[in-house]
């Protein structure tokens, strides 16, 4: 079984690291997104679904997330004031969303937006309602971190909720099936095991960091060890147990980068290895810079195991994804017109890893920093 599709992937740029160059590129982004701000919005790209009625409020696609990343990155814009329109306007669209809408959501609903407001010391922030939205999401078939329990579990414990964030890993172990080391997500209308950190096993191990580590690192290792796909040193993960060859990805969501981008530490080192070498001689995506399935989040498994060896090899790997990223947002810019606006797959994804890359920082854009 191949391990990659190399038509997914496009040869890494020859630029070299500039670290000036790199701290102009950033700041480019952000004066780009401060000046595309419109009363709370940021426009929909055309790869978003550009002709969308509303423009998305939520923290995977919308201005919640772009806020949060403003946030990291430093911003003149008065951001507690921008999440309190943005949630004024989810608010008055609460059944819009370009995919699958559930206030309780922490990517896709008014958890996010609660906690960037939070997070931001915005006066929208409401902890009353934000600790209402964790508590009905505990037993959510999702059983995974976009929808699912997995993802209030991450914003319980970044607001202190320490309460609700135990009641909800209780739950959310006792639905790890001891047989397969899986849960059962129900995803779509179909019931499905998945391995990634979006909507699979690893974005449920990471949120359980602290409940039973020593049982969490065993389980983590039999499940990613049965599951691996090697060829010789590199190391692969399908989607799930059950995936199609023709649906292997070597991207965050899915694949080598996001597994050891999220859980890396609590592999052998040899699989967290084996994964970031596949993900560098893969090559950065043709998809985009972003997060989710670009370039930029590719690179924080690179990342990672710098933080892993301290080998310094791997920063530099990382950095000249860094470089890539931003050029592919450059290249974009200059065949649509404008800039991407969205924290997972757009441009401020590039511009915060190129920050990380900066600073050395291995964490996972919101689900390791808040």
């Amino acid at each position: 079984m191949e391990l990659y599709r190399p038509s997914e992937h496009e040869p890494l740029t020859e630029a070299a690291w500039d670290e000036n160059r790199v701290r102009a590129g950033v700041a480019a982004i952000v004066a780009d997104a401060e000046a595309a701000l419109v009363d709370g919005a940021w426009p929909v790209h055309p790869r978003d679904g550009g002709d969308l009625p509303v423009p998305p409020t939520t923290l995977y696609l919308g201005a919640a997330g772009m806020v949060w990343a403003l946030h990291r990155l430093g911003s003149s814009l008065d951001l507690g004031a921008v999440v309190a329109r943005v949630r004024e306007r989810y608010v008055e669209h609460p059944d819009f969303a370009p995919d699958l809408a559930d206030p309780r959501s922490l990517l896709m609903g008014e958890s996010g937006i609660l906690l960037v407001a939070r997070v931001v010391g915005s006066a929208a922030a409401d902890d009353a309602l934000l600790l209402a939205r964790i508590r009905d999401n505990v037993a959510n078939e999702f059983w995974e971190l976009m929808w699912g329990s997995a993802g209030t579990m991450l914003a319980a414990r970044a607001a202190g909720f320490d309460d609700e964030w135990r009641e909800s890993a209780r739950r959310l172990w006792a639905e790890w099936d001891e047989e397969t080391e899986l849960w059962t997500q129900l995803l779509y209308g179909r019931r499905r095991q998945l391995l990634g950190p979006v909507h699979g096993a690893t974005g449920n191990i990471h949120a359980l960091r602290g409940y039973d580590d020593d049982a969490l690192r065993a389980r983590t290792t039999r499940l990613l060890g049965r599951h691996a796909l090697r060829d010789g040193e590199l190391v692969n993960w399908p989607p799930g147990p059950t995936s199609r060859p023709d649906e292997i990805r070597v991207q965050w969501c899915h694949g080598a980068p996001g597994i050891v981008a999220t859980v890396g530490d609590l592999l052998p080192l040899d699989l967290a290895r084996g994964g970031g070498e596949l993900t560098w001689r893969a090559g950065p995506l043709a998809k985009g810079c972003g997060l989710c399935h670009g370039t930029a989040g590719n690179g924080y498994a690179l990342l990672k195991l710098f933080a892993l060896t301290g080998d310094e090899l791997w920063l530099d790997r990382a950095r000249r994804f860094a470089v890539h990223a931003l050029e592919q947002v450059e290249r974009a810019r200059a065949e649509h017109g404008r800039g991407r606006y969205s924290l997972w797959i757009g441009d401020v994804g590039a511009a915060l890893f190129a920050q990380a890359c900066l600073d050395g920082d291995a964490r996972v854009p919101t689900i390791d920093v808040w």
